[in-house]
């Protein structure tokens, strides 16, 4: 398999100034940037928050990056550590350099990066795919994960036409003039193409080809070993899945898992309604050790 990596110099050149150009305008407060080897590439990751106390480690979503989080940071930072993310193999600072072939490989990839920060526990957090990671890792790792917060992720079932439908018309709404915008994206159900630095991002990184594994759809016995304490988010009206369905699977197969299905949302949750997506990340980090 290859890896991901831009087609040419050029490209690259281009996307790393949007992104520090992005860098710039959405986190403005404090930050330690940290370059962590793994067997499958030097993973970029941001520091910040209290020094003490587990760390709330953020995953973003496919084609994301750490800064998918910025409008979380300030708040999860006043009560916690953070460590935000940029996934290897997606568009970011992160530089891939062996392949990801399937779930077990992103979830010893995430293995390699807790074990490298000198992580005990961690409150994973993932959105969409970086849901998938945490999940794949909480199965083939498990004594790493103090809790798990699972923003309408990926790999609970298979996805149908209408998910890359939605993610076509969402590219598209994104080109449209800023003012029109607002109203495509509720057309659609795409809160995120208003997110304008992340979609100049995004345009960026039109030079990059990703090559990571699809999220295939975790197994009955699988989804049966999440027994850390986890929360799942998934919007009602998701383009991903069937949320009603998969929130009876969920029931079904773990049923000590919280799982709320947020009314008015789709798979655009974390900017469809962060103030739920930010409340059900601290209540699980706010849990007692133990």
């Amino acid at each position: 398999m290859r890896i991901s990596e831009f087609k040419n110099g050029k490209a690259e050149a281009r996307y790393r100034t949007a992104y520090e150009r992005a860098l710039t305008e959405l986190w403005r407060g404090p930050r330690t940037p940290l370059d962590v080897p793994t067997g499958f590439g030097t993973t970029r990751v941001y520091r910040t928050g209290r020094t003490e106390g587990t760390p709330i480690v953020l995953l973003p979503g496919s084609g994301g990056n750490a800064l998918m989080w910025h409008r979380y940071l300030d708040a999860l930072a006043a009560r916690h550590p953070v460590i935000a993310v940029d996934t290897v193999g997606e568009p970011g600072a992160s530089v891939q350099s062996a392949p990801v072939r399937n779930g077990r490989d992103a979830a010893a990839w995430l293995e390699e990066l807790l074990t490298a920060l000198d992580l005990p526990s961690a409150h994973l957090v993932g959105c969409s795919y970086g849901g998938w990671i945490a999940l794949n890792h909480r199965i083939h790792h498990p004594g790493r994960t103090a809790t798990l917060t699972l923003v309408d992720p990926a790999g609970l079932a298979d996805p149908g036409r209408r998910f890359y439908t939605w993610l076509i018309t969402g590219g598209l709404a994104a080109l449209a003039p800023r003012p029109l915008r607002p109203r495509l994206a509720r057309l659609v159900r795409n809160s995120a193409i208003l997110e304008t630095e992340l979609m100049a991002l995004i345009r960026a990184s039109m030079g990059f080809r990703r090559r990571l594994p699809l999220a295939t759809t975790l197994t009955d016995e699988e989804l049966g070993r999440i027994d850390a304490p986890a929360l799942f988010l998934l919007g009602e009206h998701s383009a991903l899945h069937d949320a009603p369905a998969v929130a009876a699977r969920l029931h079904r197969l773990a049923p000590a898992a919280r799982v709320d299905l947020v009314p008015g949302t789709g798979h655009a949750l974390p900017t469809d309604d962060p103030a739920t997506v930010t409340a059900g990340i601290l209540t699980m980090a706010d849990r007692p050790a133990g």
